[in-house]
């Protein structure tokens, strides 16, 4: 593997570190109806402002969603709606595993 493509292959592996938590991949699929501020997020994932903020840091980083301000509000859209099928995909991967190996993929 080259220099080059070693950089894609960790650009990539980053921004599926962004995503490698429930509670990220909760906020992708929140941010995909609609722009929300940090403040709406919170009481879905149970968790304070700080912590739901960092998580959408980290994908903001990864260059998943984007922010803007508005006054003391920080209002977060998914970037990159076409991650979604991505995800899609993943469920894929979970079904047919899930009827293969059904006890390593129980809720």
């Amino acid at each position: 593997m080259n220099e080059q493509e070693q950089q894609k292959f960790k650009a990539r592996a980053t921004v599926l570190k962004a995503l490698a938590h429930p509670t990220r991949l909760w906020l992708v699929e929140q941010l995909q109806q609609q722009e929300r501020c940090v403040c709406e997020l919170t009481d879905g994932v149970n968790a304070d402002i700080s912590t739901v903020s960092k998580h959408l840091s980290l994908l903001r980083q990864a260059g998943i969603v984007n922010s803007r301000r508005d006054g003391k509000q920080i209002y977060y859209r998914l970037e990159t709606p076409c991650l979604l099928k991505t995800l899609t995909c993943v469920e894929s991967v979970i079904d047919n595993n899930a009827q293969s190996k059904p006890r390593l993929y129980k809720a």
